[in-house]
């Protein structure tokens, strides 16, 4: 059970992550989530190096989706920057909206990350399709009440899993 919120990698920066080595992992698209992996939660503005990164990502023929639990408004609004597709209202963890999201890339789950800062929604759902699963520290502490309550529960699950020796 515990091994469906285990990443296969944790990062502390969007910028730590090896693109290479990912194409190297037979990865061809990644689905981000929005909220704290790579905008600040309830915030439309976005790092410039970010903005930069994920630029980036489209020029190297990484194909990028958005998979977000939040209102279409604000997703579309940040998508629509990079011209991406994205799901909003995702229910994360269920796999509807990483279905989606695949079906939009034209890829299947084994060729696709999923990159996002909580291990309840993203990577559990990633997990559960058989996507390659990145945990990134939170932008921000400033987040959503349910989010907060997650947090709590994530640390009991963060705790175990490095007791199991699951994770560093």
């Amino acid at each position: 059970m515990y091994t469906l919120f285990n990443p296969r990698l944790c990062v502390t920066s969007l910028f730590d992550i090896d693109l290479e080595e990912l194409r190297q992992q037979g990865i061809k698209g990644i689905i981000f989530d929005l909220d704290n992996t790579i905008i600040p939660w309830d915030s439309a503005d976005m790092c410039p190096k970010i903005t930069s990164w994920l630029h980036d990502l489209v020029v190297q023929d990484f194909k990028v989706a958005i998979v977000s639990n939040n209102w279409n408004k604000r997703v579309k609004l940040i998508a629509d920057r990079f011209n991406l597709p994205f799901v909003s209202r995702a229910y994360k963890p269920a796999k509807r909206g990483f279905h989606q999201a695949l079906a939009a890339m034209g890829l299947q789950a084994a060729d696709a990350a999923v990159i996002g800062d909580q291990l309840f929604t993203d990577v559990l759902g990633g997990n559960r399709m058989g996507m390659y699963t990145i945990w990134v520290k939170p932008l921000t502490t400033h987040e959503f009440i349910g989010t907060r309550v997650h947090r709590k529960l994530e640390n009991i699950v963060i705790r175990i899993l490095k007791e199991k020796g699951l994770m560093k």
